[in-house]
């Protein structure tokens, strides 16, 4: 097993109302660093929502910033603690079954790891001033969801790079830790495992290929030297399906010959399956987050195209008592497709919901007060016209609505926005070639 990177995140979810599960708008990136054998990247969700259900249980907030533990580790740690245990009976027989305590140790010193290995990323990220959604530690590692994407190539690199670099070093402290101990005892075997497993963890995340640090870092490189994000992340992702394939057909090619070090007399049949299958599930989860890393920085070419003012709706004021025919029928005239309640000082008080309008009969609209369909204004409903792109969405989904308020900068009603138009929008300028 080994560690993975940082994820970032991105999703068109402005409604809040019919997604309940919302997502980021930042993107694959937004940033999710993973650290696991494979340190998948971005794609992405914020923190209070995705910290719910399924996002595992609650194990501190160091740097402020939750830590959760999936359902899925419990699984890889009663694997590891298998797998190491049938080692520790060949190489500390008489240990007896002493020796999965040993191994439990084992994988919970080494998740302990890819927290640290996270940690950096996080680290780095509040460093930048990249606000950091939470750390999960799960099935093949740990992941740092990371809000936003960096804003330079060079901090781009430094933040994928001091996840390996962190694992490195533990390595190197293990080893040290190493020469003060009897080899053939149980401090010495677990401090020899422990530098392995971060020197594996540093070595597989720094390969040239999304999601992974190493696609990251070769990210921020080509956009260096090109001046284009887009450029950097379709040549690493692309880096990453190629590696995905290596993975895929070298890994249990190179475990059959013994390349890594296993007696080519001690493979059966079983060895070879579990190989194959290790390999499918790590070629799957780079292909996956290369994929994800392109459709997110695709996402964030397009977000500046989505303008509040573009997007919003003509509106006309009308008051609480305002029968409905007759406020729809201002509306006509005016061409206008909203409707805004307003006191008698002419401030609006809400916002009368499209889907209401639909609900009620045409023959009793006359006798319907526009204003009991309306909805009441928060200040989290109240949009800025100059809004666009990812903050728009970030506005959207921190008050989940239907439709919102849109002032002007003088504090005017310029009309209504409904996350229904913005979805749209988001859906039609993703359907665009890449530019």
């Amino acid at each position: 097993m080994i560690g993975a990177s940082h994820r970032a995140t991105a999703h068109p979810d402005t409604t809040g109302k019919r997604h309940q599960n919302h997502r980021r708008t930042t993107a694959p990136d937004s940033s999710e660093r993973r650290t696991t054998v494979a340190d998948t990247d971005e794609t992405g969700e914020r923190a209070g929502r995705r910290s719910g259900p399924g996002g595992g249980l609650l194990m501190g907030r160091p740097f402020g910033v939750p830590v959760y533990v999936s359902p899925s580790w419990f699984l890889v740690a009663a694997l590891i603690t298998w797998v190491f245990g049938d080692q520790l009976d060949r190489i500390l027989p008489d240990l007896g079954i002493l020796r999965y305590l040993v191994a439990l140790f084992f994988a919970v010193a080494f998740y302990a790891s890819v927290l640290v290995h996270e940690l950096a990323h996080t680290i780095a990220a509040l460093r930048f001033k990249l606000p950091v959604r939470r750390i999960q530690l799960q099935f093949f590692g740990g992941v740092s969801e990371i809000e936003k994407e960096s804003e330079t190539p060079g901090r781009e690199f430094v933040l994928a790079f001091v996840g390996p670099l962190l694992s490195l070093l533990l390595a190197g402290a293990f080893y040290l830790g190493m020469k003060s101990v009897e080899p053939a005892s149980v401090p010495g075997v677990l401090l020899a495992g422990l530098m392995i497993s971060n020197l594996l963890v540093a070595a597989f995340n720094l390969l040239p290929g999304l999601p992974l640090d190493g696609g990251r870092m070769l990210r921020a490189v080509i956009w260096g030297i090109t001046g284009k994000p887009m450029t950097g992340t379709i040549a690493a992702a692309w880096a990453g399906r190629a590696l995905a394939v290596a993975v895929l057909l070298g890994l249990p090619l190179l475990n059959y010959t013994g390349t890594l070090g296993n007696p080519t007399d001690d493979i059966g049949g079983m060895d070879t399956v579990m190989d194959a299958l290790l390999a499918a599930i790590l070629a799957a989860i780079i292909w996956t987050g290369a994929g994800n890393s392109l459709r997110v920085a695709r996402l964030r070419e397009h977000l500046p195209e989505l303008h509040a003012r573009k997007l919003t709706r003509r509106a006309i004021p009308v008051e609480n008592a305002t029968p409905l025919s007759e406020a729809l029928r201002r509306a006509n005239e005016a061409g206008a497709r909203a409707l805004v309640i307003v006191d008698g000082l002419g401030d609006p008080t809400g916002i009368v919901r499209e889907s209401a309008i639909a609900s009620v009969p045409e023959h009793r609209r006359p006798w319907v007060a526009a204003g009991t369909l309306a909805q009441d204004l928060t200040d989290g409903m109240k949009v800025s016209a100059d809004l666009t792109g990812e903050e728009l969405l970030d506005h959207l989904r921190t008050t989940p609505a239907t439709e919102y308020l849109v002032l002007q900068p003088d504090g005017a009603i310029y009309g209504v926005l409904s996350t229904l138009d913005v979805e749209k929008a988001f859906v039609k300028a993703m359907a665009r070639p890449q530019s």
